[in-house]
């Protein structure tokens, strides 16, 4: 009878196999004549153990039903109720309900009556809905949220509930107008939230749309008693559920109550009390943090020095701290649970890391569905979980982190996220069950049976998806920007971004991912990067992970020959993965074959090789790397014999039913596992390029560009089609185009789309650098690029050919020279003068770009550009101490100027654009210098031919021929595509860029001309200032120093009356920021090339407001005294972690102010030491003059009175700094002709 059981709820499975593997490949191979292949490859799967799928797909499954089973909305027959009892390792017994095998998908008539339903309102009471959304961008905590906020206010607006949202990430799709009814683009913390309360007075809150800064404040204003004071109700989880998850000690005997078993565990608040726990537990040992995303404040320790170091800093970052037994090497799992008010569960998805327990899940490698686990496991842990969320009284989305014994069934429970999370973003994509709006629906009170799965429209929500397909996740690291960081990985997230990407092989979707992450990557093979020089070295990498670890094991495998008991031996990770890599490495080695050439590779050959994922450009180089130099390969020509043999790829649509029933959805990805598309191309629809992974550089901002093309694009009637393979954006989302790829965005991928679709155009100019490093290929083989011409992109590209038409339309610039060896690179510099900077082509967020201050920094800038851009030349350029740096955005449409808009930097030129704080309108720009801006800004867009937006940086300073004259203004980069700060200047204005750049770019409803600059004469009652966001907390070891070298995650902005105000307000937006408690001490620090003044200024502004100044030095002590203030000289020791915690808090120092203006060259440096310690120990960090100046500035004008609380006070009648408006308020209190 059990077994029959076990059976029935097999059927509630839908994952690829081992066993169904095995059946595909063996089928590839037995078509397969090639002698060399056939003896090359070996495509069984090796890893026997049996997994918890059947060989052929099953039927979807309805949800598991309450105690008391419901009638489905659909009319179907009662879901039979099936109780299973399984033995976990701790001996107790797990209970939970499933559901029988179902009958067929409902009629369409039906759904349509659920979907109607859920369109009358909302069934709970609510007639105005908070959403409280995660603010700016930052490792742990990124792009996701905005998916999710917008999905559901989506959901809140379709059951016609007036929405506010409080989000100051200005870069967001969700703060768009399209969406939410009221926006504020206020700091998200207790105090401003319970101030739009009283002034909105919503009927209730949505706290699990943003992540855990929405969390956070949602369980403070329980404490404050404001819900209570304004009668909000908490929509989805209680308050009370959502402590019970994250307080760790809580969570534990939570679920110890229901013999759920978890890792020996205790909470602490002390350091003493974490030595005392370990000791009691036993090394090793992993710290976890309470209320704190991604990991932060984590980390494991081996011996009690370690932990010592470790818990004083989670400490300083958070109250609690949870000391846990390590369980590292096991495997990690999770599962996503819907569950609504009436008891109904899903699994949505269950996933597995590819990396064993130890790594956070943030940085692994995660599968979906799960592939190696035996059937008894997968159950074992679905049936727990929803054990778990119906007893935490989950209302909504949840997700389950497990670790699981790869010996044994012995499992326990890592966490519990009670809300939407990254993982809920992966799953919803990798499923096509749109999870955060069921979830918010299920938050208004419906159930899952009532509720319209929206895309397939022809199942509820209670159905859970069934793939035909595998999922794989990487993350994206960029640890190379950063100074001085630490590459190793582990239970503190440090990656900024992921990709996903969908085969139907394991092989297929591991390939397509890794490619995803860095268009450098060609697949799984070595990288120049990662060749170790020794085996030991080697075993080292393999066993210590680290962002390249990957690479490493590619390395082993084809150029060591490593086995994969060896490797499994190593690493840890489960053979069945190792033998897929095998696998691949297989296919490598034999298109590697002495005297392998193109012409002899067969038809037969080179379907194996792409269905097991290789590229054309991959296939190219392994071919040309086994040929002679006579007979290199291109991968236009491997793409030229590929369809000569007729193969192609297919489409393949995401209909969360493996295609056992009709669904028409719009959701596809592109396989050569396949026999035909599900879909056919009767439509010349128009592409968008959209941005890819987020990166240091580019991010949620290009996602709201691509966004607002799409949309413009629908809204001149246009069929629209947009490729991207990012799971955290909105514009994957289904209900944004009409026809969704979620595939890779290189040359050969957009021109297979591009062929199938018989597309009417492409346009590449939204989606920041990484389309526009593919036009010109494209326009060069037939692909029709709208816009601006891509050989106009590729001259402003080139700093050679940029600097020359600049010359021949007299706009100025900088000296510069192009490089031709170092030797002339010497000479130029010494001809102009130290510094210079080193400029490469073709690259994103100030890659590999560097001031040199002398000839040995200089050469060594030169090797690191030549390795980033080898095909294109280097420029060296003087660069100018000093200066200010002004932003230009435009849209011009066949070299006519649109509409501009420019900004001011607050940091002197030499910060990056991404990392400097802009103001709009500009605050000290003369209508003479906004007139000759604009006239640089007609120019250039009439030299290019522009049709579509451009951004170009000016830098301005005094004429030293001619001081009181009028500056100079000298352009210093110019690209011709949308920029990281068009969602920042469109809101500001209130015009759209993007969307006019759409029409510009199409030729059709082409605005006409508007000057939102006034001719200059700007005068509007409000300025915002966006300011960056950094993540310094999460990077082990990384400089917190700004330069020309792009380093911050994210960004906000904020309104005000005033310059002062509005950056007041955008600095308390930021996650990193708050500022001193009174009576404690403000820690200065700077060297030679910082100006006096402004560090005089800063200490006798905190001085006088009765904070004690405390330097490190006499000299900056000298400096400061000539204020008449004094100032405490104090010798930390930075290298003692032990002692420096007791002495920053022995001294009470609650700000670090470093104005050190030089790059130190290592980690002796007093200043990174200080830097580095305000942010280990959570203490805010002001690291540049100008904003110091500015937030100096800023705090004076302070109304009397006025006080800004720090985070989690109780008092109510504390009032925030600024009185609270919505955008549109601000927008309503200026006019522009």
């Amino acid at each position: 009878m059990l077994n029959a059981r076990r059976v029935a709820l097999a059927a509630s499975t839908r994952k690829l196999t081992a066993a169904s593997a095995a059946k595909a490949t063996t089928a590839i191979k037995a078509k397969a004549s090639s002698v060399l292949l056939a003896q090359q490859i070996s495509l069984s799967c090796h890893h026997r153990r049996q997994l918890h799928t059947p060989s052929s797909i099953s039927r979807p499954v309805l949800c598991a039903l309450p105690a008391a089973a419901s009638l489905l909305a659909t009319g179907s027959k009662r879901a039979q109720k099936v109780t299973i009892g399984r033995r976990n390792f701790s001996g107790a017994s797990v209970h939970a309900t499933a559901a029988s095998p179902p009958p067929p998908p409902p009629a369409n008539s039906a759904v349509a009556a659920a979907s109607e339903l859920a369109r009358t309102g909302a069934k709970i009471d609510v007639k105005k809905v908070l959403v409280v959304g995660s603010g700016g961008l930052s490792i742990g905590q990124a792009g996701e949220f905005d998916y999710s906020g917008s999905q559901a206010i989506k959901a809140l607006r379709e059951s016609r509930i007036e929405t506010v949202l409080v989000n100051p990430n200005i870069a967001t799709v969700q703060t768009s107008h399209e969406l939410a009814d009221h926006v504020y683009f206020s700091p998200v913390t207790p105090h401003y939230l319970a101030q739009i309360i009283e002034k909105e007075r919503p009927d209730g809150i949505m706290l699990a749309f943003g992540g855990q800064t929405a969390l956070n404040c949602g369980v403070q204003l329980d404490k404050m008693g404001v819900l209570e004071k304004f009668n909000v109700r908490v929509l989805g989880t209680s308050v009370r559920t959502l402590e019970l998850s994250e307080d760790r000690d809580l969570f534990a005997q939570a679920l110890k109550d229901i013999d759920i078993p978890v890792a020996h565990s205790t909470a602490v608040n002390t350091v003493q009390d974490a030595l005392d726990a370990a000791q009691q537990i036993g090394y090793p040992v992993i710290i976890r943090s309470a209320y704190a995303l991604g990991g932060l404040g984590s980390g494991f320790a081996a011996n009690e020095s370690e932990l010592q170091s470790l818990a004083s800093q989670s400490l300083s970052l958070c109250p609690q701290i949870l000391v846990e037994k390590s369980m590292r090497g096991w495997k990690e799992v999770e599962y996503e649970v819907v569950r609504d008010a009436q008891d109904n569960c899903v699994t949505v998805c269950n996933m597995e890391n590819f990396d064993p327990l130890g790594i956070h899940t943030g940085d692994s490698i995660v599968v979906a569905p799960s592939q190696t686990l035996s059937d008894e496991e997968y159950h074992m842990l679905r049936t727990a979980a929803i054990k778990i969320v119906r007893h935490m009284g989950v209302v909504g989305e949840c997700n389950v982190q497990y670790a699981l014994n790869p010996e044994s069934l012995e499992y326990c429970v890592i966490e519990m996220n009670a809300r939407l999370s990254r993982s809920s973003a992966l799953a919803s994509k990798a499923t096509g069950y749109p999870l955060a709006f069921v979830a918010a629906k299920i938050g208004l009170g419906w159930t899952l049976p009532e509720l319209q799965n929206s895309v397939t429209t022809t199942t509820t929500a209670c159905f859970e998806p069934s793939l035909d397909y595998i999922v794989t996740k990487i993350p994206r690291w960029d640890l190379s920007k950063f100074n001085h960081v630490s590459r190793d990985i582990g239970s503190c997230m440090k990656s900024v971004g992921e990709v996903m990407a969908i085969g139907r092989t394991f092989e297929e979707s591991l390939q397509k991912a890794i490619r995803s992450v860095d268009p450098s990557f060609t697949g799984f093979a070595p990288i120049a990067e990662c060749i170790p020089e020794s085996g030991a070295e080697l075993e080292d990498k393999l066993r210590s992970p680290t962002d390249r670890r990957l690479f490493y094991l590619a390395y082993a495998m084809i150029e060591k020959e490593y086995s994969v008991d060896r490797l499994h031996e190593i690493t840890r990770i489960d053979k069945w993965f190792l033998y897929k890599l095998e696998n691949i490495c297989r296919v490598h080695k034999a298109l590697m074959q002495p005297h392998q050439t193109l012409q002899s590779l067969s038809r037969n050959d080179l379907e194996i090789a792409k269905r097991m994922g290789f590229s054309d450009k991959h296939i190219a180089n392994l071919i040309s790397s086994a040929s002679s130099t006579r007979n290199k390969v291109s991968e236009d020509d491997v793409r030229m014999v590929r369809q000569q043999f007729g193969l192609r790829p297919f489409a393949k649509r995401i209909d969360t039913l493996a295609g056992e029933f009709p669904a028409p959805t719009n959701y596809l990805y592109t396989t050569y596992n396949a026999a035909t598309s599900d879909v056919s191309f009767d439509e010349r629809g128009t592409m968008v390029l959209g941005s890819g992974v987020y990166r240091i550089g580019s991010s949620v901002e290009f996602d709201w560009c691509g966004v607002s093309a799409i949309r413009a694009l629908r809204q001149l009637g246009r069929k629209t089609i947009m490729v991207n393979y990012n799971p955290e954006t909105v514009s994957t989302d289904f209900d944004e185009c009409d026809r969704l790829y979620f595939d890779e965005l290189s040359y050969e991928r957009v021109r297979d789309i591009y062929e199938m679709e018989n597309a009417g155009g492409v346009i590449v100019s939204v989606g920041g650098q990484l389309p526009q490093n593919i036009a010109l290929r494209l326009h060069k083989n037939g692909v029709n690029v709208l816009g601006t011409n891509p050989e106009m992109i590729d001259a402003a590209e080139d700093r050679h050919r940029f600097s020359q038409i600049l010359d021949q339309i007299g706009v100025d610039q900088p000296a510069w020279k192009e490089l031709t060896s170092v030797a002339d690179a010497e000479a130029f510099a010494d001809s102009v003068g130290y510094p210079v900077l080193v400029r490469p082509s073709y690259v994103l967020s100030g890659a590999a770009m560097n001031v040199a201050y002398d000839a040995a920094a200089l050469r060594s800038n030169l090797r690191q550009a030549a390795s980033v851009s080898p095909e294109h030349p280097v420029v060296v350029t003087k660069f100018i101490l000093g200066a200010r740096e002004l932003d230009i955005d435009a849209v011009a449409h066949n070299g006519r100027l649109i509409v501009h808009a420019v900004s001011e930097h607050i940091e002197d030129a030499g910060v990056h654009s991404g990392d400097a704080s802009l103001i709009l309108p500009p605050a000290s720009l003369a209508p003479e210098v906004m007139q000759r801006v604009r006239a640089i800004g007609d120019k250039v867009a009439e030299a290019f031919a522009i049709s579509g937006p451009f951004n170009m940086q000016i830098i301005m300073q005094n004429d030293p021929a001619n001081p009181n004259g009028p500056p100079l203004l000298k352009v210093i980069e110019c690209n011709l595509r949308a920029s990281r700060s068009f969602p920042f200047v469109s809101k500001v204005t209130g015009t759209n860029f993007v969307e006019a750049a759409t029409r510009a770019i199409v030729d059709e409803g082409v605005p006409e001309p508007r000057d939102l600059m006034q001719g200059g004469n700007v005068s509007w009652p409000f300025t915002a200032i966006k300011v960056p966001q950094f993540s310094w907390t999460r990077l082990a070891g990384a400089d917190p120093f700004l330069g020309v070298e792009m380093s911050s995650t994210g960004e906000v902005a904020c309104f005000g009356r005033t310059p002062a105000e509005a950056y007041l307000v955008s600095l308390l937006s930021t996650n990193g920021f708050r500022l001193p408690v009174p009576g404690k001490s403000v820690y200065i620090g700077m060297d030679d090339l910082s100006d006096p003044r402004i560090v005089q200024k800063v200490a006798s502004y905190f001085a006088g407001t009765g904070y004690p100044i405390i330097t490190d030095s006499e000299a900056t002590a000298q400096i400061i005294a000539k204020a008449n203030v004094g100032a405490k000289v104090i010798s930390l020791d930075y290298d003692n972690r032990r002692t420096l915690r007791d002495e920053v808090f022995g001294n009470n120092i609650d700000l670090v102010v470093n104005l050190a203006k030089r790059r130190p060259g290592d980690k002796s440096d007093r200043n990174y030491a200080m830097r580095r310690m305000a942010v280990d120990f959570g203490l805010p960090l002001v690291n540049d003059q100008r904003c110091a100046e500015m937030l100096v500035d800023a705090l004076q004008a302070l109304p009397e009175g006025a006080a800004v609380a720090e985070y989690g006070s109780q008092p109510l009648n504390i009032q925030t700094p600024v009185d609270v408006k919505t955008w549109q308020q601000y927008l309503d209190m200026r006019s522009v002709d």
